[in-house]
């Protein structure tokens, strides 16, 4: 029983409900969700959980909730509060009782989608996958639209027992069964939120997967070997995921593409109770505050618990658009991989040319006459409705490059004049060549002018000797490039900190895929594929979740924290052309606000030398440095009391952000203060290399050398960074320490001045 405190908390609570309420309400009130945080050192003891505390809230309002209903999850490690259906009258009744925190509508989010294992260095017999057994007993959890675990990746041929302190749970029903095994130990559903606020109508209630998003992110991290996978005959080989030896867990958040956070929130706090070693998020929401971002909140409980949290950076592809970028979280941009998918013609005069093509079948067109409507510019253009039957039917068909239709709606025109094949000019094609009706090739412009110079020349005569499709061509330079929807720096919420941190592989990547959801088409016909190509960081996210698998295999002992900063010290950023990462399409230099610390290169990840490490504090300092009030404070911390440092500090992150501002009166130089922790040698000198600086700008490090004479020791430096007054808008240099063994420890140096 409780003390007579706690009967006099609860009537003067019924009291002020009551009163809140009263004649407040109408019959027309729209019921919307709420995400509402409560003081948990609040909760009477007569209450023996935070739930049935929550629900004795909802029903002592004076029209009271139905709780069965309307309560949709109570949380108990993400944060403290519930989830419920309200209306803005209830609401107001909520938050004036004393143990009321915080309270937001809910929003809507989204999926972040539109060879790789090679292509990042990891080989069976040595480095990272060999050390770490690839991955063996870490869990991963994927917070996603459910799995197919029929998928052969998910099979656990070669797995080793399920971790003891697993905790989780496979959803299961006896009439709609759903097979877990050594691979995929758990799969639940957390679809309430969307059913609620009508964004699905699905009465889907399995971990099944209808989408497609999480079968290929959840393969893509941790699947296992799969020989032979292909999309169609592209990028055909072995499947397999980053981290073969994981176990995997999904938690279903998205039945018919819709997301809410509630189900985010519940999907989180469940994974966190599970025992989760690394959750991957491939999805996101508007950017907000840190104490209103349900992601950010839930993420910074899971990391006070030791779990690494993976997120999509977002699909934006412009300037101050990062998503997910609260400095706990590991936030990873897309980039390209070294192959592309080609067809080949050959010409009458037995010149070759490789153009893109994803059509999916092995069509070979030989000794075919070519066209080319030269002196009509809708016929060179290929408009809709301009081609005639007559003189096209049977033949390959060249098209000009043409800013008024796109490249599907000149197949369409070919496919309606009976063409054969189409060849086809664009210099850029933002979403891929997938799709296209009739077999084609699509050129840049530079390269198709041969071909239709030839065939102006050989006029009648012009003919394609031989069209070869489903070709997958490796070492496609440059590479990685970034990918040009990934989103970019400065984070909007906060600038200060550098985000995306890292860059890997998102685009055209092969996973697995439920085998009855279209992944293309030929004529009238849909196509499915036990394999499929997608892009997006959607992709780029479990590819650093399984590395990060890796390294937790390799190094239990170290934080999130410290992981992230092995990523990002090591990243590259150069590509194999030997010169800094570039964008598509322009192929012009990117900066660290396209990639961040660069692009994620596992092996040397494994023994970066040093490490950036931060503490719980350290993230409490840097809150406690925003601005934020004690409401907001408690909604993110989950805490009624902290202490913030008397000092202001910096906070211990990989790399650096200076801002400021061309007011004549505003400082020209800023400090930053790092510590640094010995994960390599124990013996070990490091020096201080300053690279990239832009002319007018001053950087020093003090001391410019560290000494180390154990492993784990720590020791601090500061940067100065300086700029005249003629200084421009972004510049970006690096800090490098070196030792005499080789490591190297890169932090990139962004110079802002608004």
């Amino acid at each position: 029983m409780g003390s007579g405190n706690d009967h006099l908390y609860t009537l003067s609570l019924l009291l002020f409900l009551f009163l809140g309420i009263s004649n407040a309400m109408s019959e027309s009130e729209e019921y919307k969700t709420y995400i509402v945080h409560m003081d948990h050192s609040r909760k009477p003891s007569s209450f023996l959980t935070h739930e049935s505390w929550h629900r004795a809230t909802l029903r002592s309002l004076s029209k009271p909730v139905d709780d069965k209903e309307m309560l949709l999850y109570s949380y108990n490690h993400v944060m403290h509060g519930f989830s419920a259906r309200l209306t803005p009258s209830q609401v107001s009744a909520i938050k004036k009782s004393p143990a009321h925190i915080a309270t937001h509508e809910e929003r809507f989010g989204k999926l972040f989608t539109t060879h790789s294992p090679e292509f990042l260095g990891l080989r069976h017999s040595s480095g990272l996958w060999n050390l770490s057994s690839f991955g063996e007993g870490v869990i991963v959890g994927l917070i996603d639209s459910g799995v197919w675990p029929e998928s052969e990746s998910f099979n656990e041929k070669g797995m080793p027992p399920i971790p003891s302190r697993w905790k989780g749970k496979c959803h299961n029903s006896t009439s709609n069964p759903f097979p877990c095994n050594k691979k995929l130990i758990g799969a639940q559903v957390f679809i309430k939120g969307a059913q609620a606020a009508g964004g699905t109508d699905s009465p889907d209630d399995t971990p099944r997967d209808f989408l497609g998003h999480g079968t290929h992110t959840s393969s893509t991290a941790a699947g296992n070997h799969v020989p032979g996978a292909s999309q169609f005959g592209y990028a055909k080989g072995v499947a397999r995921g980053i981290a073969p030896r994981a176990h995997v867990a999904m938690y279903k958040v998205s039945s018919g593409g819709y997301i809410v956070e509630s189900d985010v929130l519940a999907a989180m706090d469940q994974a966190i109770a599970d025992g989760v070693d690394i959750m991957s998020l491939s999805l996101g929401f508007e950017q907000t505050p840190y104490f209103q971002d349900v992601i950010a909140i839930a993420s910074l409980s899971a990391v006070e618990k030791g779990i690494v949290v993976v997120c999509a950076a977002g699909n934006d592809g412009a300037p101050n658009s990062t998503h997910n970028a609260a400095p706990w979280i590991t936030t990873v941009g897309a980039g390209t991989l070294d192959r592309s998918f080609i067809a080949t013609v050959t010409l009458g005069n037995n010149q070759t040319f490789k153009g893109k093509s994803e059509f999916p079948d092995r069509v070979i067109v030989l000794d075919t006459p070519l066209y080319y409507g030269k002196g009509d510019f809708n016929k060179v253009v290929c408009s809709y409705g301009a081609l005639n039957v007559s003189e096209v039917y049977g033949k390959v068909v060249i098209c000009d490059n043409n800013d008024r239709s796109s490249i599907f709606d000149q197949a369409s025109e070919l496919a309606r004049v009976g063409a054969v094949a189409g060849i086809l000019m664009a210099d850029w094609i933002p979403f891929g060549v997938d799709g296209l009706s009739i077999p084609s090739l699509v050129l840049p412009t530079s390269s198709g002018a041969l071909i239709r110079k030839y065939a102006i020349e050989a006029a009648g005569e012009a003919e394609v000797k031989l069209m070869r499709f489903v070709v997958t061509s490796f070492g496609t330079k440059p590479a990685p490039q970034v990918a040009d929807f990934s989103s970019r720096g400065p984070d909007p919420i906060n600038p200060n900190i550098l985000k995306p941190d890292i860059i890997a592989p998102g685009v055209q990547v092969l996973a697995a895929f439920p085998p009855l959801i279209p992944v293309g088409g030929i004529g009238n016909y849909e196509l499915a594929s036990d394999y499929a190509l997608l892009s997006g960081t959607s992709m780029s996210a479990p590819h650093v979740a399984g590395v990060t698998a890796l390294l937790k295999a390799v190094h239990p002992e170290w934080s999130p924290a410290a992981i992230r900063s092995a990523l990002m010290t090591t990243a590259d950023t150069i590509d194999n052309n030997g010169t800094t990462l570039t964008n598509q399409p322009t192929n012009l230099p990117g900066t660290p606000l396209d990639y961040g610390a660069g692009h994620i290169n596992p092996n040397k990840a494994m023994n970066p030398g040093l490490i950036y490490d931060i503490d719980w504090q350290g993230y409490v300092d840097f809150l406690c440095g925003l601005g934020y009030n004690d409401s907001e404070m408690r909604a993110i911390l989950r805490q009624n009391q902290w202490n913030c440092s008397q000092e202001e500090t910096d906070l211990n992150y990989p790399s650096f952000v200076a801002i400021f501002s061309k007011n004549s009166s505003s400082p020209n130089a800023k400090n930053f203060t790092r510590v640094v922790t010995n994960v390599g040698d124990d013996q070990s000198v490091y020096q201080a290399i300053i690279a990239e600086t832009t002319r007018g700008m001053t950087i020093r490090v003090e001391p410019p050398t560290l000494t180390f004479t154990n492993k784990f020791q720590k020791q601090s430096y500061v940067v100065s960074v300086q700029i005249d007054g003629k200084f421009p808008p972004v510049a970006y240099a690096y800090l490098y320490w070196k030792d005499q063994n080789s490591h190297v420890v890169a932090s990139p140096v962004v110079i802002l001045n608004f």
